[in-house]
């Protein structure tokens, strides 16, 4: 039987735009809800004719803000993909949500609809540091929709995001116990970056603030890890946290790369060996639809090599790393070809990787400076299509 597909669905629309924001979203004064139902469905439609005989694993509703989407429109996406590919046993079907009360109102609808999961955006559990990030809720907002969710949902996931300017270890820590004792089962942690393009990229380019400096951030990662350990939600991936069997299924296929259909402005995907990307403005991938019947932008082969290298570079932020023997069957390339061993055993010998066998994972201790530690891993040079 087929390995289950992952299915992403990407909702463009945002209420307002966050400063440190570079996903795809956009903020609209009008949306035309029964035009965006159609077109998702005709896009969703495009993609089961191509993948048959496939089941479902998992559903993702990201943004954007999808808990802005009617539920009618979530309800008619899950009806449909349950029509074209079919479900496998026990779906976890994921919705991302802002924490706000208008939002909240819809949870009953959409767990009715099939959502079983949400990710909750808390962000922060203090409303000046809200203030700073854009957010349009506060603290007490945010929990009321916390405990609606665990009302509605079997499973709840938050999001904080830490290493803020000027946040001391001891502001972290307490913030952190507080948010451990919501007792969800997963928590998504990260670190404030600085992304080009953003608003925050701006008002640091013009010294209106300074971020975190790389050793206070280092010192708050490390704590992190130590409180989410002793709470028993010990990182599965760099950034994320879950008690066992709670991780995040849809999100473990993208990082053991696994097949998944992305629809929807901007989605990406990866279906036997191809990549596929939709217009990411919402104006030219309603036109595609309008021409096509579909929102691709573009559907590239990529090479065993490269597919070799992508999976790599993913399985490596996971905690559980990955099987280079495997890899190399899987791809039919040479395991000196993928990885630098050289580089391997000197970062090893650093403490910053663990080798057992053709096992090869990344250290707690290498974590925070996995951006500087896959250029030295990864042997493959990508092909200029990649």
């Amino acid at each position: 039987m087929s390995e289950a597909l992952a299915l992403y669905i990407h909702w463009p629309f945002c209420i307002s735009k966050c400063p440190y924001c570079d996903f795809n979203s956009h903020v609209r004064d009008q949306v035309d809800q029964a035009a965006w139902r159609k077109a998702l469905l005709a896009d969703l439609a495009h993609e089961a004719r191509l993948t048959e005989g496939r089941k479902l694993g998992s559903i993702f509703f990201g943004g954007g803000t999808p808990s802005l989407m009617p539920p009618e429109t979530a309800a008619a996406l899950i009806d449909a993909a349950q029509r074209h590919w079919g479900f496998a046993d026990d779906i976890e079907i994921t919705l991302e949500a802002n924490p706000s009360s208008v939002e909240a109102a819809r949870f009953a609808e959409l767990a009715s609809a099939g959502v079983n999961r949400v990710s909750l955006g808390l962000q922060a559990l203090d409303d000046q540091v809200l203030e700073f990030l854009g957010r349009a809720h506060r603290v007490d907002e945010s929990l009321a929709a916390l405990e609606t969710a665990q009302r509605h949902f079997g499973r709840v996931s938050i999001d904080l995001i830490y290493a803020r300017p000027d946040q001391s270890a001891a502001a972290w820590d307490a913030e952190l116990a507080r948010a451990i004792g919501f007792g969800t089962t997963h928590m998504s942690l990260y670190q404030l970056t600085i992304e080009p393009g953003t608003r925050f990229a701006t008002d640091v380019a013009k010294r209106q603030w300074q971020p975190l400096d790389d050793d206070a951030a280092a010192d708050l990662y490390e704590l992190t890890q130590t409180r989410m350990e002793a709470a028993g939600l010990p990182a599965y991936e760099i950034s994320n946290h879950a008690a066992p069997g709670q991780e995040s299924r849809h999100n473990l296929a993208y990082w053991r790369y696994q097949d998944y259909v992305g629809i929807g402005p901007g989605a990406h995907g990866r279906r036997t060996g191809m990549a596929t990307q939709r217009h990411r403005k919402p104006e030219n991938f309603l036109s595609a639809i309008e021409r096509n019947a579909h929102g691709l932008q573009s559907e590239t082969v990529l090479d065993p090599a490269t597919q070799a290298m992508e999976a790599l570079l993913m399985g490596l932020r996971l905690r559980e790393g990955v099987d280079i023997s495997a890899l190399s069957d899987r791809f039919a390339i040479d395991s000196g070809d993928l990885v630098d061993w050289a580089a391997v055993d000197k970062l090893e010998a650093l403490g910053f990787a663990d080798r057992e066998g053709f096992q090869l994972a990344i250290t707690p201790k290498g974590f925070p400076l996995l951006d500087a530690i896959l250029p030295q891993i990864v042997a493959i040079e990508p092909t200029p299509d990649a």
